[in-house]
């Protein structure tokens, strides 16, 4: 760390010593009012969202609601399965925006985001608490930081050993709260094995996370015992009809096009992720602005980057740099530091013109390393 002529803390990297210092002051004084969180932004953004994406997902197994024409049925299916699942992709991710926002601000949003989404998806809030420690300085691309693994330096198979856990994770969420969930109720060792290692929405399965305070673990059982219930309910529901508006038992369509749905999500965002970093970090700590070119910006094609990184997650980069920036803001406050910014700043240099581009980057730093055991360097 250096400091600038200003006064102000700076940083350079070694990995481009061309690149200009950083001064986060600066880019802070640039940024300093898109800091709030609008609630008229959030509410009717989620709602919306998952209020058409529960239309479109009724109209899967329901086309005649639209047309009587059997024809159209199948185009109906195909449209509205990609349709709610994006909608709800974009619901699941306001669980980031959730862990951002301070304690004690959006309350409400919380428990309807829980209520609505995060319970019935088996994704409540606290499997994402951990995020908070990949923001942390000291934390970031070592083995205490559970959304980081050093992909670019690794052999390709672990590219796809990752892609490939998108199949297994929807049966293991069910099986987390639905079983293990009342099991732990009686098992203290359980409880702590379940929560270190089956608790976390993480990339590296290795990861142990921290117990929980008091506080916190009463979140976690509260949320725990909703989704156990979901669960039986479910259950219940694919073998009993009753009442006026449950006529009719669940098909068991169902299951597979909630199956389905859940892979869609999972895959889309393991893509995301995968672009998200350039992933080049070995285990040790990283400096500031290290941090920084590690992770990525895509501000060009708005309307596709949103819809595989959308609440804003297309500027990872500068998300780094700020994590309390809300979603709404982050395109807006983009636009100014390029403009505002010194022409050599490594800020700059965060941003890809498209994931094809980043994730062509991963495979073939990986492919150096061979496919399943890391190639010997030569001299």
């Amino acid at each position: 760390m250096v400091a600038s002529s200003n006064g102000s803390p700076t940083a350079t990297t070694p990995q481009d010593n061309s690149a200009g210092e950083f001064s986060l002051s600066q880019a802070r004084s640039i940024v300093g009012e898109f800091f709030s969180p609008d609630p008229w932004i959030y509410w009717p953004d989620f709602l919306l969202s998952m209020l058409l994406g529960v239309f479109f997902f009724v109209l899967v197994q329901s086309p005649e609601l639209v047309t009587a024409e059997a024809a159209w049925y199948e185009p109906i299916r195909i449209v509205s399965f990609l349709l709610s699942s994006l909608l709800y992709y974009r619901a699941v991710l306001f669980i980031h925006e959730l862990v951002h926002i301070r304690d004690g601000e959006f309350t409400a949003f919380r428990i309807v985001w829980n209520l609505l989404c995060g319970i019935p998806f088996l994704a409540p809030t606290f499997v994402y608490y951990t995020h908070l420690d990949h923001h942390r300085r000291k934390h970031y691309g070592t083995s205490l930081d559970g959304e980081y693994i050093p992909l670019a330096t690794m052999p390709t198979w672990q590219i796809l050993f990752y892609l490939s856990q998108i199949f297994v994770i929807p049966p293991l969420a069910v099986i987390r709260f639905g079983v293990l969930t009342p099991l732990s109720w009686i098992s203290p060792t359980l409880r702590r094995w379940v929560h270190q290692h089956a608790s976390s929405m993480i990339m590296d399965p290795k990861y142990i996370r921290p117990l929980p305070t008091p506080r916190v673990l009463r979140i976690i059982r509260l949320q725990e015992v909703l989704c156990f219930l979901w669960i039986a309910f479910i259950a219940v529901r694919l073998t009993t009809s009753f009442g006026i508006v449950f006529a009719e038992p669940l098909p068991l369509t169902f299951l597979l096009q909630a199956y389905l749905t859940g892979v869609f999500i999972l895959a889309t965002n393991a893509v995301r992720t995968l672009g998200a970093h350039r992933w080049t970090n070995p285990g040790g700590e990283m400096n500031f602005v290290e941090q920084m070119l590690d992770s990525v910006n895509y501000p060009r094609h708005p309307f596709l980057s949103g819809l595989w990184a959308p609440v804003g997650l297309r500027f990872h980069a500068l998300h780094h740099i700020f994590p309390s920036m809300p979603y709404h803001a982050l395109a807006t406050a983009h636009r100014r530091l390029m403009q505002e910014l010194p022409a050599d700043s490594p800020y700059r240099q965060c941003n890809a013109d498209s994931l094809t581009e980043v994730m062509t980057t991963l495979w073939r730093r990986a492919r150096k390393n061979g496919f399943f055991v890391a190639r010997p360097k030569t001299a």
